[in-house]
């Protein structure tokens, strides 16, 4: 039987390798590249190995928030949010029911967790006698009315374990939501190298969308950016989890402010318009890998023949510079403990004493690309987020600092949106937010061909 490949590496080893990782990483005039995956059956290993690494971490968050037991049950199709975190990383689906039972402080020997493949009574009665043991003063079930990744037990399979458990143990079933919220976003330290390279490949794709290798002006649409980007993806073995956003940004032409009035239809009429020279372009794109997902949105410009950086309207390069303040802004705020509501409180007061306008809309990411934990802030709940804003803010997780300042640019007589997003992680070590690859400073610009240089913009 053939070991993990992780399995031989010492925890000095791996904390030696991500440090090394985040020092790397730190150079800022690095150009991205692309990393290939590697071999499936050694990212298989990979994920349980993380998985592993989160499971040893229950008992203790059961612990913390006085939980003694935790119980999940799903069919096969029908599966718990949390199953999809725990499960092992070639499974499909939960197979018959799978039931999971998780202890904090076991007694008489026991395990601290137990899990059941069954289509019969059977694990009920196994349940019930380990219950009969253990005495837990409460049992965790995932029922919460609001919050995705703690109410992922179906009502059907909820009516079940009461009836097969009887009221003994019905009675003592309780909502414990920030116990699976957690469980779901604390992201072990081992998964960072990963997740940098993931993130980095993400940057290096976009740098080639938004480059004159792909984008020829007057020809190539915002569509067609899409679907290559999208192919891009597969060429590489990677995919994604939505569908790659790109879109040429005009006063009236940015999605968000459309996005309440207009149908889908209206909002993507504009892709199809070619990409010309002087345009301000936008992309919302991410990639899906090793359970990890990212999201990132950049900004590029097209370039009149002839033009270098600098000929970039001045005025776009402070519209740029504000996103940038306002990214500073939310990643400062971010403070263990708050919720996330009280952070788009703090940073929308900061935003506007610095005479900023704008948007902030900020989420967990990477388990999944809209992740478990507290949202701060959304496109049309900017005084708050009832329910997802109302959770503190945690450690040891990822973050999406999704935004767009406002600035008006005079050299196109016109107020443009600046979105930017970049992912962060909880640093242990400097108790602090840091970006996982980098963040964009500067434009991705579309060149023109040599042989055009010769035309002035009047002639295109």
């Amino acid at each position: 039987m053939r070991t993990s490949a992780l399995s031989g590496l010492t925890t000095a080893l791996i904390a030696a390798l991500w440090a090394s990782e985040i020092i790397a990483a730190s150079a800022s005039d690095k150009t991205p590249q692309i990393h290939t995956l590697p071999p499936l059956q050694e990212q298989a290993d990979i994920v349980n190995s993380w998985t592993e690494e989160r499971k040893a971490l229950i008992p203790g968050l059961l612990r913390k928030y006085g939980i003694d037991a935790w119980l999940m049950s799903q069919r096969e199709y029908a599966e718990d949010t949390v199953f999809w975190a725990l499960k092992d990383a070639v499974q499909f689906s939960a197979r018959r029911r799978t039931t999971h039972l998780f202890l904090a402080s076991p007694k008489n020997g026991a395990k601290n967790a137990y899990s059941w493949i069954d289509n019969t009574a059977g694990v009920w009665e196994d349940l019930r006698n380990l219950f009969a043991e253990q005495q837990p003063r409460n049992i965790a079930l995932n029922t919460h009315p609001e919050i995705a990744f703690a109410s992922g037990l179906h009502a059907g399979e909820l009516d079940t374990i009461s009836s097969a458990l009887g009221d003994e143990w019905a009675d003592r079933f309780t909502l414990e939501p920030m116990l699976p919220v957690e469980v779901v976003a604390t992201m072990v330290p081992s998964r960072l190298p990963w997740y940098r390279r993931m993130q980095e490949t993400a940057w290096a794709i976009i740098e080639e969308a938004f480059s004159e290798k792909v984008i020829v002006p007057g020809e190539t649409t915002a569509l067609d950016l899409e679907w290559w980007m999208r192919e891009k993806i597969q060429s590489l073995n990677y995919t994604t989890w939505f569908q790659p956003g790109v879109y040429i940004l005009t006063a009236e032409g940015f999605p968000l402010k459309k996005e309440r009035t207009a149908s889908r239809s209206e909002l993507r009429a504009s892709a199809d318009r070619p990409i010309q020279y002087g345009d301000l372009i936008h992309t919302d794109f991410g990639v899906t890998a090793l359970g990890l997902n990212t999201d990132t949105q950049h900004l590029g410009y097209v370039l009149y023949p002839g033009e270098t950086e600098a000929d970039i309207p001045k005025g776009m390069i402070e519209g740029l510079k504000k996103a940038n303040r306002l990214q500073d802004i939310v990643k400062a705020n971010m403070k263990i403990g708050w919720n996330g509501n009280k952070i788009l409180k703090a940073s929308l007061a900061q935003m506007r004493d610095e005479g900023i306008e704008g948007k902030i809309y900020c989420h967990p990411t990477g388990e999944w690309g809209h992740s478990a934990g507290t949202v701060i802030g959304m496109t049309n709940l900017q005084d708050g987020v009832p329910i997802l804003g109302e959770m503190p803010l945690l450690k040891d997780t990822y973050y999406s600092i999704e935004l767009y300042a406002e600035h008006f640019v005079p050299e196109r007589n016109q107020t443009l949106f600046f979105p930017q997003e970049e992912d962060v992680y909880w640093d242990a070590n400097t108790e602090s937010w840091e970006w996982v690859y980098g963040r964009q400073e500067k434009f991705l610009l579309i060149s023109t061909p040599a042989e055009d240089a010769s035309k002035s913009p009047s002639e295109l």
